[in-house]
């Protein structure tokens, strides 16, 4: 049985959750984390990781595909989708192993069940504690989102969720994803390189509609090598499941798919939290309305994460719960520059960003100035066999500022971090011009990028 009470307890145990939970253990709070599913939450059970491990998979698949470009013969290779799985799972039981250690080095209660919060400021825990109310000096709530079907669907059978993309007991045949996204862009280019026979929809004109337009056009290039069929400016209706396959109309067609994945958006999972009753105000987009400290409006009570705005990233959560915790525990916080977070996507080509793309630092009045290089103008382009990658970098003539930072190629979302940096210590883009890159390294394509930006590219 959990103790009477607590100095912190946290809602759900995901990205944003485990870490809020540790940092204020690391603080000398009494913490416990209520999980109503498995630890570690959606991300690492059912979203993030077992992604990226399928993704790997396809990764490795491509590299053998291609060894004959590097003087390599490799003859048979086979995918045996049973050993996929079993890696898959080894991977999630590994990093969701590795939480519960933390918990249990940093003295922190879990309790399983389904937690809500009471209108003092408390919570109460169902499940196996049905009805158990534990009292608590703080309360962060981290429990995530849920998947959104697109009008006129349903989740069940064969119309399924990214999250359920991820977990095919066999390699599919077809599969229709909805949705050209990060999720849906990654899932389509991971069933694609495995051998799928994919179609993607976008409702919108380009995939991945919110990165800058000279990337997204570059990656539904090389997403189209990959055999996917993609249909942007195209609504799905008609959607019916059946035992076998589920059918569909787009514009003036009709397809039939083994798979039909909905990754067109997703929504706080607020249900059963008691948040009405406990007087915690909704936004008008059905967030959780917090401040720059995520304080809710109840005392004592904070949301982080997909509750509450900003993007719906697990990196973005994890850094909201060490500031709610510090808060809480009376150090100097600051809020979250929400537009200074990278973004990354992990399909292929990699696709990753940062701040504003070129049209929305034109839309909000800046001068603006644009570094534009490809891969192939780098010496690791050319060896490492990506010269179509591109770094784009955004600034602004006054001040040098660097506004915004995309890349799309290979390594892009470790490459970004670089960008991010640079803006988080106030270097602009002549600073990185001036930075020695190691050679030959896909860096150096950052480098020249922002020479480009201050007007005097070298290799190019």
């Amino acid at each position: 049985m959990p103790d009477s009470s607590y100095d912190c307890i946290v809602i759900g145990s995901g990205p944003g959750g485990y870490v809020a939970a540790i940092r204020a253990a690391q603080l000398g709070m009494k913490t416990a984390v209520i999980e109503k599913d498995q630890v570690g939450g959606r991300c690492l059970n059912y979203a993030c990781i077992p992604a990226k491990a399928v993704l790997r998979v396809a990764d490795v698949l491509s590299e053998i595909d291609d060894a004959e470009d590097y003087g390599i013969a490799v003859s048979g290779r086979e995918i045996e989708w049973s050993k996929v799985t079993d890696r898959r799972l080894k991977v999630v039981k590994t990093l969701t192993g590795g939480v519960s250690g933390l918990f249990k080095k940093n003295n922190i209660e879990l309790i399983e069940g389904h937690g809500s919060v009471t209108d003092d400021g408390n919570v109460r825990v169902g499940g196996q504690f049905d009805g158990t109310e534990i009292q608590a000096k703080t309360v962060i709530i981290a429990t995530g989102s849920v998947p959104r079907p697109i009008p006129g669907t349903q989740f069940g059978g064969r119309v399924i969720g990214t999250e359920g993309a991820w977990a095919l007991d066999e390699l599919p045949k077809t599969l229709a994803v909805v949705g050209a996204g990060a999720s849906g862009a990654e899932i389509a280019s991971a069933y694609a390189r495995l051998g799928s026979k994919v179609t993607m929809f976008e409702a919108l004109d380009r995939v991945l509609p919110t990165e800058d337009a000279d990337i997204s056009k570059l990656a539904e290039r090389g997403l189209k090598k990959q055999g996917m069929e993609i249909r942007t400016n195209t609504l799905v209706k008609d959607v019916v499941a059946g035992d076998g396959s589920v059918t569909c109309t787009f514009g003036d067609e009709q397809g039939e798919f083994e798979w039909f994945v909905i990754a067109a958006g997703r929504g706080p999972d607020v249900e059963g939290l008691g948040l009405e009753d406990a007087g915690v105000k909704l936004g008008e987009d059905g967030l959780v309305a917090v401040d720059g400290a995520l304080r809710t409006s109840l005392k004592g009570v904070y949301a982080i994460g997909d509750l509450v705005p900003g993007p719906a990233l697990a990196h973005k959560a994890s850094d909201e719960g060490i500031i709610a915790v510090e808060d809480a525990a009376g150090l100097e916080t600051h809020p979250i520059e929400y537009i200074d977070i990278p973004r990354a996507t992990f399909c292929t080509p990699n696709v990753a960003s940062f701040g504003l793309t070129e049209a929305q630092a034109r839309e909000q009045g800046f001068e603006v100035t644009v570094g534009k290089l490809q891969y192939g103008a780098v010496g690791a382009g050319t060896v490492y066999g990506d010269r179509t990658g591109l770094v784009k970098i955004v600034g602004e003539t006054k001040y040098g500022e660097l506004l915004g930072g995309h890349i799309v190629g290979a390594k892009a979302t470790e490459l970004i971090q670089e960008l991010v940096n640079a803006r988080a210590l106030e270097g602009g883009y002549s600073e990185l011009a001036r930075i020695v890159h190691g050679h030959p390294t896909l860096s150096e394509a950052v480098m020249e990028a922002a020479r480009a930006a201050d007007g005097w590219l070298i290799h190019g």
